[in-house]
C-alpha cells in the first residue's frame, strides 16, 4: 500500500492506494495555520489513522507547498511560510517512526 499526502496551506489530504492504484481511503483536515509542529502532528495522525483503519502499513509520499533544498536540506520557498527554514523530511521521518 501507498499513502499519499497532500500537504497545502489550507487543506491536508492523506490517500492510501493498493499496489494496483485503486483507492482504498482518504481523509481530508484542515491544515493548522502557521504552527509547524501542530502541521507535523496532523500528518503523522492522517497516516496512523489511515493505516490503523486498514490494518496495514505503507510507504508514505508528501507533496509540500515548497521544496527541500538539497544544500540545506531545508524547505525552501513555500507559500506556507511557516514550513521554510524546517528540516521537513527528518522531522516526518522522526513523527512516523
Amino acid at each position: 500500500m501507498r499513502i499519499g499526502v497532500d500537504w497545502g496551506g489550507t487543506k491536508i489530504e492523506a490517500i492510501a492506494l493498493s499496489n494496483a492504484g485503486a483507492v482504498l481511503a482518504r481523509k481530508r483536515i484542515a491544515t493548522p495555520q502557521h504552527d509547524y509542529g501542530a502541521c507535523v502532528a496532523t500528518v503523522a495522525h492522517l497516516v496512523r489513522e489511515i493505516e490503523d483503519y486498514l490494518g496495514q502499513t505503507g510507504t508514505v509520499g508528501i507533496g509540500i507547498p515548497g521544496a527541500i533544498s538539497p544544500a540545506t536540506g531545508l524547505v525552501k520557498n513555500a507559500n506556507s511560510v511557516w514550513l521554510n527554514g524546517r528540516p521537513l523530511d527528518k522531522d516526518m521521518e522522526r513523527a512516523l517512526g
